[in-house]
């Protein structure tokens, strides 16, 4: 949300909560990115998946969203991927998924050695993140990545502001712990 302005964000969500498609993509390009790398934090493997079904429940929803701050909005799309990943974990808990049959190798499609220096950066960021506590890491991802306030994450998760900042500080220092036992590109 950071490249929109509060105007055009004030201007796009009434419009596409009249049904413009348009106005719905430019919401969905500025908050998916940040949607994507918490579900990879927290989700992992099953992070598009469950990006999928946030995006299917903000369509069903936007038009009863009512906020008139890109935060708001942001953190309302927030609450929905927090919740879609709680009910996978739940699921997922209760009936675990069993690999009938490996699917056999054939060769990318694309360059896999660019993609991959396209990506590496992030994905090591993430992956990092990934190693704290779910705790830390949760707050991490909502409070950095996701661009969440404190008193935002505080409200998602449940928690008292000062209980939020101090995961943020721990997961943090404990990020930084790791980085200096190893480089990045080592820790995955």
């Amino acid at each position: 949300m950071r490249q929109m302005t509060p105007e055009a964000f004030v201007e796009n969500l009434a419009a596409a909560q009249r049904g413009d498609e348009a106005s719905f993509t430019a919401l969905f390009r500025a908050t998916q990115p940040a949607v994507l790398r918490y579900l990879r934090v927290v989700a992992g493997h099953r992070a598009e998946d469950l990006a999928a079904e946030t995006w299917l429940q903000v369509v069903r929803g936007l038009s009863s969203f009512s906020g008139a701050e890109p935060a708001a909005f942001r953190g309302w799309v927030m609450s929905i991927a927090r919740h879609r990943w709680m009910d996978d974990m739940r699921a997922s808990a209760r009936r675990p998924d069993v690999a009938l049959y490996a699917l056999p190798d054939r060769p990318a499609e694309s360059d896999v050695a660019a993609s991959v220096d396209e990506i590496i950066t992030t994905e090591a960021a993430l992956a990092l993140i990934a190693r704290l506590p779910r705790d830390q890491a949760e707050v991490v991802a909502l409070r950095f990545i996701a661009d969440l306030d404190v008193a935002g994450t505080a409200e998602l998760l449940r928690k008292q502001p000062g209980t939020v900042r101090v995961l943020a500080h721990r997961g943090l220092k404990r990020l930084e712990t790791i980085l200096q036992a190893g480089s990045p590109a080592d820790q995955l």
